[in-house]
């Protein structure tokens, strides 16, 4: 359904600027009507038969540009959700009854068909993977960082009335360090118009293009994400990156509301600072498990799919981030007390991204404390833990799991 709707939108938008031209070129309130030509007698083929006239302007006419024409200006949103609309009454109307009722929204759709039954070997990460968590976490992380930015980066005491907006920003976004912008750029680096905040108030597109000097395209070299590694715009790509991104706006607020001179490089460094303290001082660690009811979505998906998995014959292998004592204990709550039985391989604080590619590190057995023990690891072995650890030869990792990546 959605291909087809792509393709009655580009179609239908082809043929509205098609029309739109037309109407600026002939100056009329809408697309001028066909007239029927005038018949005219072809004269008889001769070698003495006058040559075609060129066609000339009438004198003293005025003259008409396309590029004079003035169209009216259309609000951007309010645009495309009106062809959204349009596009999806259309798409329904040539579907049976009832097949779209039969779509569930929130399915992920591949561009490319997996069979998972080809697939051996299954891999989870813990944090928003297999653990999902509440957004009442994501408000403890932000009260935490905003109150970290007025007591220990000495920040105006007025941010603290600014509290935690669920519905403020989306995972995907790009955040222009110099500039103080949070926006959208699609998969060919353009800015999204419309989509563009400078704190809690969107930026009008006509100075996003001054902004950026009449284009609203971002060099790739600039941008940080998957493709680039540029230092002037960061892509915010998890759940975790939610609190940063409505602390960034918030900050950014109150400094132009208050008229307050300030450098967004700085608050975004601040920002970043104070977010980290809440992961590394373990404060997230400490709030989860004390409360794991409030803060974990528990359900029996994540059971099901392990014991599945597991039933079929299939490897699996769990490498996080998070330490020990913080999973064990949130896979108890959500999977039981025989969690590890289900998994070939588990690596906890694993400090991925560097994790698949720095320097090498040792494989580390954990405890059932959590504490690290002092042999010589050749070999993972199923139902243990290890950490401490980072993989240079795929090889060597194939040749102590058993599992081929």
């Amino acid at each position: 359904m959605a291909a087809v709707m792509y393709r009655l939108l580009c179609g239908s938008s082809r043929r509205a600027a098609s029309a739109a031209y037309c109407t600026a070129r002939d100056g009329g309130s809408g697309p001028a009507p066909a007239a029927a030509a005038p018949h005219v007698q072809s004269p008889p083929a001769s070698s003495s038969a006058a040559p075609a006239q060129p066609h000339l302007h009438p004198p003293n006419a005025p003259r008409r540009f396309s590029s004079s024409s003035v169209v009216p200006k259309i609000d951007n949103k309010t645009f495309l959700w009106s062809r959204y609309g349009e596009m999806k009454k259309l798409v329904q109307d040539l579907l049976p009854p009832g097949v779209c009722n039969l779509l569930n929204s929130s399915t992920v759709y591949a561009n490319n068909e997996v069979a998972l039954g080809d697939i051996e070997v299954y891999g989870f990460d813990y944090d928003y993977t297999l653990a999902l968590y509440s957004s009442a976490l994501h408000s403890m992380i932000f009260n935490t960082a905003r109150d970290i930015l007025v007591e220990q980066y000495k920040y105006p005491a007025g941010i603290l009335k600014y509290e935690y907006l669920p519905n403020f920003a989306v995972r995907g976004l790009h955040y222009d360090i110099n500039k103080g912008l949070l926006m959208k750029i699609d998969a060919y680096h353009y800015i999204e118009l419309g989509t563009v905040y400078r704190g809690l108030k969107p930026v009008p597109d006509e100075e996003v293009i001054e902004l950026y000097q009449g284009t609203h395209h971002i060099p790739l070299h600039q941008v940080s994400g998957f493709y680039g590694k540029g230092p002037a715009v960061k892509q915010y790509m998890d759940i975790f990156s939610l609190p940063e991104m409505n602390l960034l706006a918030v900050a950014n607020d109150f400094f132009l509301s208050n008229d307050i001179d300030y450098d967004p490089v700085h608050l975004y460094k601040d920002v970043t600072d104070a977010i980290r303290d809440v992961h590394i001082k373990g404060f997230m660690y400490k709030w989860i498990m004390e409360d794991l009811e409030k803060y974990i979505v528990r359900g029996d998906e994540t059971s099901s799919v392990l014991h599945r998995l597991a039933t079929h014959g299939r490897k699996l292998f769990l490498i996080t981030n998070s330490p020990f004592s913080f999973v064990d204990k949130g896979m108890k709550y959500m999977v039981g007390q025989d969690w590890r039985d289900f998994f070939d391989v588990v690596i906890v604080q694993a400090d991925k991204p560097h994790f698949f590619n720095d320097c090498i590190k040792p494989f580390r057995k954990v405890d059932g404390n959590g504490d690290l023990k002092w042999d010589r690891i050749t070999k993972l072995a199923k139902g243990e833990v290890y950490k401490q650890v980072r993989i240079i030869l795929r090889q060597t990792y194939g040749k102590i799991t058993g599992i081929v990546m």
